[in-house]
Order: structure tokens, then sequence, then C-alpha cells
């Protein structure tokens, strides 16, 4: 019988561990670029179909065509010096080295070419990017999270009579509220 719980045990902590992973590995959020466009937890790569080229987000490189082969950098080259990343449209890529398929995205998202109507993380006022030390909201949520600990309340928040509520839940201060509501002696009492 004791097999049997140990085998169940194992089971229930090994599904844990693996459930730790692919959460870990399931959202960058973090690390992508604040030209990036909103709406995606996790990306491999952007797709830039106004200049053909990618951007690897793990990486933090971009990968162009040049002298007959795919070469990646961490800058674009001069050629593309007047391109704007935060005004152009970005297709989320999630394929390893998608630049070894690029006739097939080139084709398949040619019509993106000149939109720029894609809202970028460094404009968004959705605070999961927040976290993103490059967002402009970063400091003041660094702050925040501080300040509560990272339990989503501030520490001013109490009771209605200004009583501070410690971690645990229990109250802290001078206010000595009834359960009825009023304050002060009790005057059934004789």
């Amino acid at each position: 019988m004791r097999y049997i719980y140990f085998i169940i045990a194992a089971l229930f902590v090994s599904g844990l561990a693996i459930a730790q992973v692919s959460v870990g590995l399931d959202l960058n959020v973090q690390s992508q670029p604040i030209w990036g466009p909103t709406g995606y937890d996790h990306v491999d790569y952007y797709y830039l179909p106004d200049i053909e080229a990618y951007y690897n987000v793990p990486e933090h490189k971009f990968y162009y065509y040049e002298g007959g082969r795919w070469i990646g950098r961490r800058r674009l080259p001069e050629r593309f010096r007047n391109y704007d990343l935060y005004h152009s449209y970005k297709v989320v890529v999630n394929e390893r080295e998608p630049y070894l398929n690029h006739k097939m995205y080139r084709d398949q998202y040619s019509t993106y070419r000149g939109r720029h109507d894609q809202e970028v993380i460094r404009d968004s006022h959705d605070n999961k990017y927040f976290a993103n030390k490059n967002h402009p909201e970063h400091n003041t949520w660094v702050k925040q999270q501080r300040h509560d600990n990272g339990k989503g309340r501030g520490v001013n928040q109490g009771n209605k009579q200004g009583n501070k509520h410690d971690d645990k839940g229990d109250r802290q201060g001078k206010g000595n509220d009834k359960k009825d509501g009023s304050r002060g002696k009790d005057k059934d009492k004789n």
C-alpha cells in the first residue's frame, strides 16, 4: 500500500515540476522588445514584412538576408537606418529559424507591408507589460510591487476606521469597533 502512495506522490510532484517548467517556457513578456506588438505572452520571432527581416526575441538578434545568406546581428544593417520599429507591422512567428521558410512568410504576409496600425508594448497600459524593464511604467510598477509586497494591495488598506491589517489579516491599531458598527464603551454593561 505504501508503494502505491509513493507512486501517486511521485507523479504529483513530477507533474508540478513539469507544469512549472512549461509555464516558464511559455511566457517571455519581459524579454520582448518594447517596439513589439501587444497581445502575445510568448514570442520566438517577429517577421518584419516591410524589410523582409526577422527578429529573434530570446537572442535579441535581427536576421536579414545579405550576400546570399541569412545573417544574425544585434542591429539592423545601415540600409535599414530609417526603418521605424515602433510604427511598422510585426508578425509573430513561433517557429525555429523561420527565415529558412522565408518565401512562405513573404508570400503569406505581403499584405502587411506598409501597415502602421499595431499597438506596441511601449504604448500599452496593460500592467502585464510593466514588468518589462524597458516599459515607461516599469519603475512605477516596481515601486508598487515593493509597496504592496506583490499581493495586489497597498500597506494603507485597512478597515474603515484606518486600522491596518498585518499580513495574516489581523487588525492592528486602536480601533474598538463593535459588531454593530458603534464605537466607544459598551453602554449595555453595568
